[in-house]
């Protein structure tokens, strides 16, 4: 009988993460699991590894908030295994709505009967002089954005069709996902997470038409800096600097996150945990 294997990826600055991880730890690891962590944390039970030698494993649970998660992506994303995010207080969209108990997490992980979803992500490549310079990807957006105090320029085009010149602090895209991150921020619509679509919005464009808009998940988004310098962003979390005349090509990644919850929930659920949206007099069931 094979030794299963999870992965706890901790926000170390959260007391209550490092708490709760103290609690879930014992509870896995009685029931015969190897517990690994690549965060800056040291708890019984929990074996410290670069991320380099993080061995095989089938779950990755994350403690903390979104940001956290989103990191998280970035180690179970290759390795194409869930990531289950825990509610630490802050309600967010990739955790759960409601912080289950550690028992029923734990039971949860040892019954894997997590729920599974998943998550489209976008890949991008950047073209300097006709050649790729870098790739990457990103769950939440790709952004290309000023990266001085003045606006940036950029020529979008959409499957290689020209569509607009904007002078704007910069141009999203995103998954539907990332409709309730930054694209939201910016004045972006809301999609559910099963939609299979990309977000696309100029950020503070001065031009007549600098609408939002959802574009087919198998479109080609190709971004061209027409300024002497730019940002690209994936996710807030890695940055690449651009130079006048790079081209940003976007196109939905073949690959998925697969993001698990304890218990399924509805998006409508969760919209509104976040926002406290009104709903008192619902006299549905």
């Amino acid at each position: 009988m094979s030794i299963r294997s999870v992965a706890f990826l901790v926000n170390p600055t959260r007391p209550e993460a490092i708490s709760a991880a103290g609690e879930l730890a014992p509870l896995l690891f009685s029931a015969g699991f190897s517990l690994y962590t690549i965060s800056d944390i040291a708890i019984e039970g929990i074996k410290k590894v670069a991320a380099t030698d993080l061995p095989e494993i089938e779950l990755a649970v994350v403690l903390g908030g979104d940001g956290t998660i989103l990191r998280a992506a970035e180690v179970t994303l290759t390795r194409k295994i869930p990531l289950l995010g825990i509610n630490l207080g802050h309600v967010g969209f990739l955790a759960e709505v409601d912080r289950p108990t550690i028992k029923a997490i734990a039971q949860s992980i040892i019954e894997k009967s997590y729920v599974v979803e998943n998550r489209m992500v976008l890949q991008f490549e950047i073209e300097r002089g006709g050649k790729v310079v870098s790739t990457g990807w990103a769950l939440n957006e790709v952004t290309v954005e000023r990266d001085a105090t003045t606006m940036v320029e950029l020529f979008v085009e959409i499957d290689r069709r020209p569509l607009s010149h904007w002078g704007c602090d910069g141009v999203i895209c995103s998954t539907p996902t990332g409709s309730t991150a930054y694209a939201f921020s910016a004045g972006g619509p809301v999609l559910w997470p099963e939609i299979e679509a990309l977000v696309l919005l100029p950020i503070s464009a001065h031009a007549l038409f600098a609408r939002p808009m959802v574009v087919s998940p198998k479109s080609e988004i190709i971004i061209t800096v027409e300024s002497s310098a730019a940002l690209l962003s994936a996710d807030a979390l890695r940055k690449i600097p651009l130079q006048l005349g790079d081209r940003v090509i976007i196109t939905r990644d073949e690959r998925t996150i697969k993001l698990s919850h304890v218990s399924a929930t509805l998006f409508t659920d969760r919209l509104v945990a976040k926002f406290k949206l009104p709903i008192e007099g619902w006299r549905g069931e």
